[in-house]
């Protein structure tokens, strides 16, 4: 397949910040083909998956009437690379979360980061491939980095919470803590399909996060919580988590909240910590390639059939109406796994 490189591309971008039910909410535009940096794959993106993260910059970041391109978790082919790069070639099939403070992957071409990149897993479709670079990242980083868990430790035993298991993020750290440590795992659902696909995912127990925590998690783990990845709800529920947590229990929290009252931490020392998978790219850290090093060990689990993915629903080509959808489902807060977008 011959590439033309140097002229337009089709793309989905917003130019205001509006509700998603207006139909300027996001448009399809044609923009200039990007060209690489010196680290930097082009990659043809054959599939993108739809994040929180998409719609709360939408919301809350207005461009002032220039178009900006949204999508962080994309599945393509290296079409061209940079002077510098080191990890990939032309014709390998990656996928990848992106940066914050780059143009997002909705778009036929796009450019990242090489240490930023993983293979993409040879078993999946680059639509089941698309669903996983920012919650797997988000959930290693939070599991074995935050909390300090360690990975292929079945030895390691205790109580791990996590909030929302049947979403992107908890679907994927119930997974890993499954299959690399030996705690049990306590996943939080509400209606029954997000029961049973937390259940599938791997949760030894379910308590109803749309009702008191405190009382269910001492009925499911007497002896106390070691660990907490909340997902959601970190506020109304930083009380109950005190209560549940053994003393110096741990918390890692990727919700948004302005302020927190974490003084009903102190009594039993329990440390809290924030994980944002996009510290790295946003601060340019020496250590971002670790994210290349872990997009690529997720891959070998899911072909060794360890891991599986979380994309639950594919939506079809990339276009501003589909993306609408996706925004409306994911904004809505009923979506289970992850919701996919293929081809244009």
């Amino acid at each position: 397949m011959t590439e033309n490189l140097n002229g337009t591309m089709p793309a989905v971008a917003y130019r205001r910040s509006l509700p998603i039910d207006d139909p300027e909410s996001l448009l399809d535009v044609e923009l200039p083909v990007p060209r690489p940096g010196p680290r930097d794959l082009l990659v043809r993106v054959e599939a993108v998956a739809v994040n929180p993260v998409d719609y709360k910059v939408r919301r809350n970041s207005d461009p002032g009437g220039e178009p900006r391109v949204l999508g962080w978790d994309a599945a393509g082919t290296v079409v061209a690379v940079g002077d510098e790069v080191e990890l990939f070639e032309v014709g390998d099939e990656v996928y990848y979360a992106g940066a914050l403070d780059r143009p997002g992957a909705n778009s036929r071409f796009h450019a990242v980061d090489e240490r930023i990149v993983g293979r993409k897993p040879a078993t999946l479709s680059f639509t089941e491939a698309a669903a996983l670079p920012l919650t797997s990242l988000t959930a290693w980083e939070g599991l074995f980095e935050r909390l300090g868990l360690r990975g292929d430790a079945l030895d390691q035993t205790g109580t791990l919470l996590i909030t929302a298991a049947a979403g992107g993020v908890g679907s994927i750290a119930v997974q890993l803590a499954r299959a690399l440590t030996g705690l049990t795992v306590i996943g939080t659902a509400s209606r029954p399909e997000t029961v049973e696909f937390a259940r599938r995912m791997g949760a030894h127990h379910i308590v109803d996060h749309r009702a008191p925590l405190a009382k269910q998690l001492a009925e499911v783990a007497p002896g106390g919580v070691d660990y907490v990845f909340s997902t959601i709800g970190t506020d109304r529920n930083l009380t109950a988590y005190a209560e549940a947590l053994v003393p110096f229990g741990a918390i890692v929290a990727i919700d948004d909240h302005d302020s927190l009252e974490i003084g009903v931490l102190k009594p039993k020392s329990i440390a809290f910590h924030w994980e944002l998978m996009f510290t790295h790219s946003l601060f340019k850290t020496p250590h971002q390639v670790n994210q290349h090093r872990i997009l690529d060990r997720v891959a070998r689990l899911v072909d060794s059939g360890v891991l599986t993915t979380t994309a639950t629903r594919d939506l079809g080509p990339v276009n501003a109406a589909n993306l609408r959808e996706a925004h409306r489902i994911v904004e809505s807060g009923t979506a289970i796994g992850k919701i996919t977008l293929t081809g244009f």
